[in-house]
């Protein structure tokens, strides 16, 4: 119905299944953003450098608000010993102590051993910082007490001296 108050009223023949696409578009718009669990897969015999990586990955997505699920993978007889799988994990969740909480403690479950970190609640939402830092860094380009912007300076090299005889000999 277009114009239902209309004498006659006012109706337009639409696509039906584009009707009901935009209403669902509409809907998910109006949904707040969720929270994305990320996951970080690491095994029991992971170097120093390589878990000092995924710290500082596991940090970003944390600093953005995300869940982290950190998951310790045990292959053929690493199974044993899932001692050591679990002492990776404390050490994972001891170098991200000022970012998140264990939401889940490290626990076995078949040949994986899942923790759960949750970003604490003064931590997240760095990047608007960021942009904003950006954006107040192109004012100082402009102000020469007058407000206009300037052209780049560019130096000029002087000519190089056989230059400058063709240029004498043709002239």
């Amino acid at each position: 119905m277009v114009s239902p108050t209309a004498q006659p009223p006012v109706c337009r023949i639409i696509d039906y299944g584009k009707h009901k696409y935009l209403e669902g578009k509409l809907g998910k718009d109006k949904k707040g953003k969720q929270q994305e669990v990320k996951g970080i897969k690491i095994s029991p015999r992971i170097a120093e450098h390589d878990l000092a990586f995924l710290v500082r990955n596991a940090s970003k997505f944390l600093e953005e608000g995300h869940k982290v699920k950190v998951t310790c993978m045990f292959k053929a007889r690493e199974i044993t010993h899932p001692e050591l799988g679990k002492k990776k994990l404390e050490i994972f969740a001891e170098h991200l102590v000022d970012l998140a909480t264990v939401e889940r403690t490290p626990t076995l479950d078949g040949r994986m051993m899942i923790m759960v970190l949750v970003p604490k609640p003064n931590t997240g939402k760095k990047k608007d910082a960021k942009n904003q830092n950006m954006q107040d860094g192109g004012k100082a380009v402009q102000d020469h007490r007058n407000g206009k912007d300037h052209a780049p300076e560019v130096a000029q090299q002087p000519p190089v001296p056989a230059q400058e005889r063709v240029a004498e000999a043709e002239a």
